[in-house]
């Protein structure tokens, strides 16, 4: 917010915050809140101790303001009683403001002097010069800094106003107008920008720019005048362009007079004052904003008007040219920067509101006069005007008295009603038909007219009177306005001949007055008629203009009809697109719940990546596995948390985009479970890789009965090689398979895989009967003489058997279902056994 606040206080103001600042009597050091006080109109200005509780009471009264609230019949005239109070006093026009912006401010003034009602506001305001002050400060929102939306300025220095340069003569001065300059930050910033790029510069030309800031508030002027700025703007400024352009003072710092030579500082109503010309620089930032669209549109031609071709305009970060870019190129759409390119073809007449005046309040002090020293010249001339000079008055054009000179209560008289001091009205009868023409023929010229022998009755009687109107052309301070002079006559036409024999009156001087009200009819009808035709030619000028207007309004009204047919039947192609993308829209969800579906049905947890392995999508299962939510979707799936035991996924991931070689492993979990990791390329439609699909498939009961199977046939392996009855495994087709550590010692089999192809079928020791019932699927036990010297002499056995024993057989077919998968078959050592 800066070493004294201002800046943020500033920024409070501009988002229509309150401001409640200490009053400097009460402070310890009164510094922060003097320049909190001259930086904006605090709202509230209290001892530190009463500042809560007014804002308690300001929090609880102030209504909340909508953001488009809907103006009735009675606010608006509410409001348009306060534009005039403001136009009074300050002489600028807030009728074209956005009604948004003036209800805020308007409540929240409101709010501060706790009024409730709007009409109550306007009467506080008739009674209170001092708030309509206030109120106009509150609507100039002057809240500045340099280098204000730095990629702007960067952009103007780089690349824009070398593009300008290059095509300016040597020795070229350019024009700049920053309207709305407030604090006057933005036309320094502009002049310091302009110094660099003219340095940076390949070219060497000698250019100038002459910079003309305006704005409406005369105190933010006169401060920019200054230049002298506090040490806050460090913060915008870098440490270079301070050292450099501004000079450091015990107030902060100044303006380097290079660059303030290059700004003419000026109030200005951009609304109603002549506009600057011949520009190749104009910004507009932040202003417009607060405006009307009509508004917003008039000053969009007003500014293509004042730049010059090529020119370039700057608007606001907030702001675009709308529907009005006729004219205007778009150089950075984001940062709103536009050329001017052309007049538009269609020049209209921009119709701002008339200027204003600013009412000066009367002093309540009174003049002492100065005593002025008579002499005999001055009181023959006020004697001479006084009693012998004619009465007579001063108008202006349309009839309104300025300035009453002699007595003229004979010739005016104040109309009843509300007071009218209109030389029409105030006219007495006769004269009151005369004057009309009189004045229509003085505009024409500067020459006299006078009506002659005009008869007016005063007080029962008659007066007849000459009456001159005349033009003045000289003084200028009065060219224009109109002088009416009242000369009395003699009443020549009152004088009547009478018959001494008859006694009867003659009719001359009835027929006098009848020729003078006939000439004077003649003449007034002749002027009528010169008046009637001027106008019937005009007429005859609007009337064709009007066919001209009219035939153009037919040829646009059947271009209308004709698009308006177009767009129905655009319309109606749109209506039936729209029905089109509807039903894809409604397969596309339906195909997606039933996609979401199937996935989740199948219970496989799966996991859908991008080809930056960020999340894509994923089914429910997966939140088994990772610690997985919705807001995840976008990030890499090597950042969620998960129980698996497999540190190598990512690598696994990176291997298979890379070689589009799907991966599959079995991995266990943290808690037991376990899972069969399938990492495949995802390819689209079109046959693309366009990421990756791991599958987890649960495998925990399979693997722990595959676990219980292995301990269970090693327990079965273990019993089968530590029984001492020999024991052979064929398979189905009678190939022996295995034999157990008894089998090998009976037979001293030496090398295990010399039999391990021994065939079932061919054993000679089996006979041939055993054999069919085998075959039949039959268990067989039989009895048999086994000579064991045979196989001694055979390299592969090493018996500590001898000569003929007698072997038990007992061979049995192991049957699943109907099939045979194998014999197992007995042999055991009996010889014993039978000898006892």
């Amino acid at each position: 917010m800066g070493s004294d606040g201002s800046l943020g206080l500033k920024a409070i103001k501009e988002k229509n915050g309150v401001v409640l600042v200490q009053s400097p009597e009460s402070a310890k050091f009164d510094s922060m809140p003097r320049s909190a006080a001259e930086a904006v109109i605090a709202d509230i200005v209290a001892p530190a101790e009463e500042l809560p509780a007014k804002l308690i009471a300001y929090l609880k009264f102030i209504p909340a303001v909508k953001t488009d609230p809907e103006i009735d019949i009675k606010n608006k005239s509410n409001l348009e009683k306060i534009i005039i109070l403001l136009r009074e006093q300050s002489g600028h026009d807030f009728s074209l403001y956005k009604k948004n912006t003036l209800f805020r401010r308007i409540e929240r003034r409101k709010g501060v002097h706790q009024i409730d009602k709007i009409n109550n506001y306007v009467r506080f305001l008739q009674e209170n010069p001092k708030e309509t002050e206030i109120l106009f400060k509150e609507l100039l929102i002057g809240v500045t800094s340099f280098f204000r939306d730095t990629a702007v300025w960067e952009k103007l220095k780089e690349s824009v106003l070398p593009e300008l340069l290059n095509e300016l003569p040597n020795g070229y001065v350019l024009r700049a107008w920053v309207t709305g300059c407030s604090t006057g930050e933005e036309a320094y910033s502009l002049a310091i920008v302009f110094k660099e790029a003219v340095e940076k510069f390949t070219k060497h030309k000698t250019l100038t720019l002459q910079i003309f800031a305006t704005d409406l508030d005369r105190d933010a002027i006169e401060i920019a005048r200054k230049g002298v700025f506090s040490s806050n703007i460090t913060a915008d400024v870098s440490p270079e362009r301070l050292s450099r352009f501004f000079t450091a003072e015990a107030e902060g710092y100044r303006v380097n007079t290079a660059i303030r030579e290059m700004v003419v500082f000026a109030p200005q109503n951009v609304i109603k004052d002549p506009p600057f010309t011949k520009l190749d620089i104009l910004t507009c930032r932040n202003m417009l904003i607060y405006m009307e669209p009509e508004l917003q549109r008039k000053l969009m031609s007003l500014f293509n008007y004042s730049l010059n071709q090529g020119g370039i305009m700057i608007l606001g970060t907030a702001e675009t040219l709308g529907n009005h870019k006729e004219g205007f190129e778009e150089l950075d759409g984001k940062l709103k920067l536009f050329k001017r390119t052309v007049s538009p073809l269609l020049p209209e007449l921009i119709d701002f509101p008339s200027s204003f005046y600013q009412k000066r309040a009367a002093s309540t002090e009174k003049k002492i006069r100065v005593k002025e020293v008579e002499n005999i010249q001055t009181l023959a001339d006020q004697i001479l005007l006084q009693r012998f000079s004619p009465a007579s008055v001063l108008v202006n054009s349309q009839g309104d008295i300025i300035y009453i000179s002699g007595h003229t209560g004979k010739y005016l008289e104040p109309v009843a009603g509300k007071a009218n001091w209109n030389i029409y009205a105030m006219a007495r009868e006769n004269m009151r038909h005369e004057l009309p023409a009189a004045f229509r023929k003085a505009m024409q010229s500067f020459d006299a007219v006078i009506l002659r022998n005009i008869k007016i009755g005063i007080n029962g009687g008659t007066q007849f009177v000459d009456v001159t109107v005349q033009r003045m052309e000289t003084p200028d301070s009065i060219r224009g306005m109109i002088m009416v002079v009242f000369t009395d006559v003699p009443a020549v036409l009152g004088r009547t001949a009478v018959n001494r024999k008859t006694g009867k009156r003659s009719l001359t001087a009835q027929q006098k007055e009848m020729e003078i009200d006939l000439q004077r009819s003649y003449e007034n009808l002749q002027s009528t008629r010169e008046e009637m035709q001027t106008s019937q030619e005009e007429l005859k000028s609007t009337n064709e203009e009007l066919q001209s207007t009219n035939e153009e309004l037919q040829s646009t009204n059947e271009e209308l009809t004709t698009s308006k047919e177009e767009m129905q039947s655009l319309n109606e192609e749109l209506q039936t697109v729209n029905i089109e993308l509807q039903n894809k829209i409604s397969d596309y969800v339906r195909a997606n719940d039933d996609m979401k579906n199937l996935l989740n049905s199948t219970e496989i947890a799966t996991l859908f990546l991008d080809k930056d392995l960020n999340i894509r999508r994923f089914t429910d299962s997966i939140t088994k596995i990772f610690k997985l939510r919705n807001a995840d979707i976008g990030r890499p799936f090597t950042d969620l948390v998960t129980d698996l035991q497999y540190p190598e996924i990512d690598n696994h991931a990176r291997e298979v985009i890379k070689t589009l070689t799907s991966i599959e492993t079995t991995i266990g979990t943290n808690d037991g479970r376990w899972f069969t990791v399938r990492i495949m390329p995802y390819r689209t439609i079109e046959d693309h890789i366009d990421g990756l699909v791991i599958t987890f498939s649960d495998i925990t009961v399979a693997k722990k009965a595959q676990d219980a199977l292995q301990v269970n046939e090693q327990k079965q392996i273990a019993i089968f090689d530590q029984s001492p009855i020999a024991i052979e495994f064929y398979d189905s087709e009678g190939s022996l398979v295995h034999v157990n550590n008894a089998c090998i010692d009976l037979f001293g089999v030496v090398n295990v895989n010399e039999i391990s192809g021994f065939k079932l079928f061919e054993d000679p020791n089996i006979p041939d009967d055993i054999k069919i019932r085998l075959k039949n699927n039959e268990s067989v036990r039989f009895e048999s003489e086994f000579n064991f010297e045979e196989i001694k002499r055979l390299k592969l056995y090493k018996t500590t058997c001898s000569g003929k024993r007698t072997l038990d057989w007992s061979i049995a077919p192991l049957i699943n279902g109907n099939l045979v998968v194998g014999y197992i078959e007995q042999i055991q050592d009996i010889t014993d056994r039978k000898a006892k």
